[in-house]
Formats: structure tokens, sequence, C-alpha cells
């Protein structure tokens, strides 16, 4: 059973004076304690020289959550809301390691360009925490950072799980694991790895969903777990990010998710499980007969606008589809997505792209022959509800037709939230998703060619 944190059963530390000859600007043991009113009224009479130290003392500015739990653990999973502080926490963990004898690290993310902007270069990374002169250097030839005390740490990315192999380290971090394209491959070398040292330890920092690695370390006793919600950080976000943002989502799954850092399991009455979704994981295979190109279009443009819906499906010469991408843009112009199309068809060297034309008309295919005249464009119109075009689709996921070649989260994550509510929000992948798999399996549509992938 997984160990969660108990924060009653923590005491956080007080922070020494530092050369004051009075302790009554240090009068409370953490920064979490304060409203941001009092956190102004009690830093307005400190010195530059103390409040430059203030910013710096971890043991001070972090919550009980953000802070390594006691005992004999190997993993320590926090999972947080968006901008709960995971970063800072994995960074300043990465840090008291070193000053505790750490010499070989770990980073890795999604990419290596999410290890570098997030994990080094943000405002919470390991390049901007802590004193100046206990700062790291980071070498971008070598993705190498290196610390005055000879500590090395090396950036991963789970897009390349075998960069992994070869090295060996006494501490890792892993951030946003539950988001890795190869989860299961970038886990496994980097726990082959982590054994130097008495004790090599990890830590993950993620926004959870219920990827099937995640569920499996969670349930693990050399785990232990810390959770924060987006609100426990609010003295550090805007105040719209909660009146705006948070508002909307409050009480919905996503919101749980993505606010509330819970693992969601199961969204009641959806048409497709998590379960059923790992059943169709599957290889793709070398042949396909055919290859097409889904697209949802969005009503409007910019920022605001839904996104567009790209999903690529093949038809195998086994008579099963595989889903090979989705490539779903947000905020594009027309121009801009239609471009995202046309290279996506070009990539997988797809016969078809089908484009639902119920809201933008011929200006749909008007807009991708702009883009490229040559594409041989299906135009489809939807007379039946989105639900009832997708309970067809649903089915052949349960027949066992339809696989996955790889983790698509963001797609998976709405068809197994989508019920069929008329208050759902347009599943804008999952359209896409359906109208690629309807053209494949559903019609009967003589295979052009066949095709290697």
């Amino acid at each position: 059973m997984t160990n969660t944190q108990d924060p009653a059963e923590t005491t956080p530390p007080s922070l020494p004076p530092s050369g004051r000859n009075s302790s009554e600007h240090w009068n409370v043991d953490s920064a979490a304690m304060l409203t941001r009113s009092a956190m102004r009224d009690y830093v307005k009479d400190l010195s530059d020289a103390e409040l430059r130290r203030l910013t710096h003392d971890w043991d001070f500015l972090s919550r009980l959550d953000q802070r390594a739990p006691k005992g004999d653990w190997r993993t320590w999973i926090i999972m947080g809301g968006r901008g709960a502080g995971k970063t800072r926490a994995g960074a300043e963990w990465i840090r008291t390691r070193i000053k505790e004898g750490a010499e070989r690290i770990a980073l890795v993310a999604e990419t290596y360009a999410d290890a570098r902007e997030v994990m080094l270069d943000g405002p919470s990374g390991l390049l901007h925490i802590g004193r100046e002169d206990e700062r790291p250097r980071f070498e971008p030839s070598r993705r190498r950072v290196t610390w005055g005390s000879g500590a090395v740490a090396q950036l991963f990315s789970a897009e390349d799980p075998e960069g992994l192999r070869g090295y060996q380290f006494d501490t890792a971090w892993s951030d946003e694991l539950a988001k890795w394209s190869h989860d299961e491959e970038t886990w496994s070398n980097l726990q082959f790895g982590l054994r130097l040292g008495d004790d090599p330890r990890q830590v993950v920092t993620t926004t959870p969903r219920p990827v099937p690695l995640l569920r499996q370390l969670l349930g693990r006793q050399t785990t232990v777990t810390t959770n924060a919600p987006s609100s426990e950080n609010r003295a550090n976000l805007a105040d719209s990010f909660f009146d705006e943002i948070a508002a909307v989502y409050e009480g919905t799954a996503l919101g749980r998710q993505e606010l509330l850092g819970e693992l969601i399991e199961e969204v009641a009455g959806a048409l497709w499980t998590r379960e059923l979704i790992e059943r169709s994981r599957s290889p793709s295979p070398e042949d396909f007969s055919r290859i097409v190109v889904a697209v949802d279009p969005p009503v409007t443009s910019g920022a605001a606008a839904d996104a567009c819906g790209i999903v690529v499906a093949g038809l195998g010469t086994d008579g099963e589809a595989y889903i090979l991408d989705d490539r779903t843009v947000s905020g594009l112009s027309p121009s801009g997505w239609a471009g995202k199309v046309a290279g996506a068809y070009r990539y997988y060297g797809a016969d078809r792209v089908v484009a639902e034309v119920n809201q933008g008309g011929e200006l749909v295919a008007e807009m991708l022959r702009l883009e490229d005249a040559s594409l041989p464009i299906r135009q489809v119109r939807a007379t039946r509800g989105k639900l009832l075009r997708a309970e067809p689709v649903a089915a052949l996921y349960e027949q066992g037709r339809v696989h996955h070649t790889r983790p698509l989260p963001e797609l998976e994550d709405q068809m197994c939230a989508y019920t069929g509510s008329v208050s759902q929000k347009s599943p804008d992948r999952l359209d896409a998703l359906v109208w690629a798999l309807t053209e494949l399996m559903l019609t009967k549509r003589a295979s052009p060619r066949l095709r290697t992938f």
C-alpha cells in the first residue's frame, strides 16, 4: 500500500535569525502559515540581505506537502494541481540531496526541451534557486549540469528511453511522468541505472493521469506520496487563474485532476474505459491498405477558439484499425490548422483527408486546398448526434478491432470522459477519431493501394 505523508506527523523547522539581535521577524515556522497580506507585513522591515536569504530558505518557504517525507522509501511522488509548486519541490529536493552528498543525478522529462525549460531554466528550476554561489552550471552541448561540489546531473527525455542506457545514478528526478510517451521503457531504464550509493532515491513530480505506470508506482510499498491542490500555492498565482479558470472546472473530473491533483480513474457512463484503452494497445503493423487523416475543424479561430481535432488512423492488411497519431492543435488560424493537416497527410503517406464540414461548409475544403491543392478530401456531414456516431466506434474497441500504437494521453482522456451528455464540451479529438474510424471501418469503400509505414 502506498504510504501517504501525514502533515500532522511533521513539525516544520523554524527559520534561524541569521545575524539579527531580535527574533521578532522569525516567529513563524513557515511562510505557508501566512496570508499574502501577513507576508507583506512580515517582510517589510527586513534588510536586503535578509530578504535575499529568505527567498532561498526552503525550510521557511516550503509547505509540508513540498517536503520530503521521513522514513525508508525509494520513490517520492508529488501529485499536485497546475501551479501547485511541484517543480520547486523537486528542484529543492535535488539541491538538498547534493548537500547530503549526491554525486550522480538523472533529470528526466517528457522531452529534452521540457527538461531544460522547466527543470533547469524555469523560475523554479535548478538554475534559479539557492544562493548564486551555490548554483550549478549548464553545458547545453552535453545536456549536463555541474555543481561546485563535483555533483553532475544529466538530462534525459522520455522520447529517447535508450538514452538512459550506460549511465548510473544515486538520485533521480522525473517530471510529469503521467505525460511520458514511452513511459514503461523510460522508467525501466532509469531504475536499472539508479544503483549508486547506500541509499539511491528518486522524486516524481506530476499532475496525475490514470496511466498504468503511475498506478503501479502508487501501489508499491517503497513509494510515498504527497498531494497538493493548486489553491495551496495561491499566494504565488494570479487571482484571475482562480476567478476565471479554476471556477470553470471546479467540480468536474478534469478540475479534480488538473487543479486538485487527484488521480481520476473512470468517468461513470463513459463510452470508453481506461481498461478498454489499455487492451487496445498494439505495435504498428508494417503494412496498411489505407491511411487517413481526419479533421474536426473549429468554428472560430484565435486563442479562445476550440481546438482543431486532427487524428491519423490506418487500416492494416489484417483488417484491423490502428490509431497512429493525434496532431490536434489549438489557437491557430484556418490556414494554420490546414497546414498541420497537410503536414500529417504527407508525413504518413495518407490517401485521404476526411473533413467534417457541418460548421465551415465549403470553406473547410477550400482552406485545405489552398494549403495543398493535391489533397484528396472527403467532406463528411454529421446527420446524427455525436453519441450515435460514437457508439459504433466504441463497439469496434470492445470487439478488439481498433488498436493504439502508442499512448495518446489527451485523446484517451477525452475518450474516457465522453458520456454523450449534451452539457459536455464538443470533443474535438474524439470527433476526429470517430470520423477516421468511420471512414476506415464502417463504410464500404475499396482500398486504393497497399501502404507500408
